[in-house]
């Protein structure tokens, strides 16, 4: 495992987004049948998700997301100091969709702007690389706190296909937009990350890049793989990260973890030592997000307790690559957390 401490950077808001178009289990009840359909709602908890209109990339989520953001807490653009956009679905090979997103969003040419190519772990990997960048920046000169954007969502719908039970009924698209500040008065966050490339083959969109350019990009997910590595190598990352924070279960407000399956969610909560009343299950109308499940969760279920004062959470995101993130943090009170949905 590697460990890391992160001093002096706050958390002070929060916007997730999603596109206007939902799907459901009627809808999957056309295509797999009524009782196919609902056995699949029973066994995840996921009843409905929301999907990306044709056309509709992952920055078209994750722009309104930071505007909303932005306006919210009366940040003008240019003064954001870095963006970090964290996805698995660019809008194109390249150029980096963090450039693409410094310039709609008007921030300054003096800003950093960087990728992260990462999934369901790739939130708590963004706060800790966004946050570890922010702190190393020197003063500003107009000695304003260096501020950054983490931006993190994933439209994983495209790479569906629709009629492959396996995957079509769990995963939903989403972006969330998340403020970072520096701040001395800031309780650390302790982060917690680890990695075993040897799970590749077992959630994979192989084609449409250099390995398989001719074969376009079509998720496979072996479940009975992934949930038998959730159960071996995430408990034991949480455990070093209370460890390190000097927690316990017990002084968790909320645990939030990856909303990829109830059952897993459940499953993994009692092997923490997590309650019911701690464990936030927020997917049932939203589906698996990816690199957003997470924040969503927070935006979704955990909001008007983080805009009423501080609250000791524990994050975890984990899966494809496998990969996996913890972080035990104070957040809160947030200026802004909300969930917003776009326009069709």
């Amino acid at each position: 495992m590697a460990l890391a401490r992160l001093n002096g950077v706050a958390v002070r808001g929060i916007v997730s987004a999603l596109p206007a178009r939902v799907e459901d289990t009627a809808d999957l009840a056309a295509r797999f049948g009524e009782e196919a359909a609902r056995r699949l709602a029973t066994a995840t908890g996921i009843h409905a998700r929301h999907l990306a209109a044709p056309g509709q990339c992952t920055s078209d989520l994750a722009v309104p997301a930071a505007q909303a953001l932005l306006d919210g807490l009366g940040w003008p653009a240019d003064s954001v100091d870095l963006l970090v956009f964290v996805s698995q679905t660019h809008d194109q090979v390249l150029p980096a969709t963090a450039c693409l997103v410094q310039r709609r969003l008007g921030l300054s040419k003096s800003a950093a702007a960087f990728d992260l190519s990462l999934g369901c772990s790739g939130y708590v990997y963004g706060l800790w690389a966004a946050g570890s960048a922010l702190a190393s920046l020197l003063p500003r000169a107009d000695g304003r706190p260096a501020r950054a954007l983490l931006l993190a969502g994933d439209t994983t719908s495209h790479i569906l296909d629709p009629d492959d039970r396996a995957v079509a009924p769990l995963f939903g698209d989403a972006a969330a937009a998340t403020a970072l500040e520096i701040d001395a008065a800031a309780p650390p966050m302790i982060v917690d990350v680890g990695t075993d490339g040897a799970g590749a083959p077992y959630l994979m969109a192989a084609g449409g890049a250099m390995r398989a350019p001719d074969q376009p990009p079509r998720l496979f997910m072996d479940g009975t793989q992934v949930f038998a590595f959730t159960l071996r190598e995430v408990p034991g990352a949480i455990a070093a990260t209370l460890a390190a924070a000097g927690w316990t279960a017990a002084d968790v407000d909320r645990f939030v973890l990856h909303q990829a399956n109830e059952m897993m969610l459940r499953r993994l909560g009692h092997k923490i030592g997590a309650t019911d009343e701690q464990l936030v299950l927020a997917l049932a109308r939203h589906g698996n997000t990816s690199s957003a499940s997470v924040p969503l969760a927070l935006t979704d279920a955990v909001a008007a307790s983080l805009k009423a004062g501080a609250l000791r959470v524990l994050l975890s995101g984990f899966g494809v690559g496998w990969s996996w993130a913890t972080v035990a943090a104070t957040l809160g009170p947030l200026a802004v957390c909300e969930t917003i949905v776009l326009p069709a």
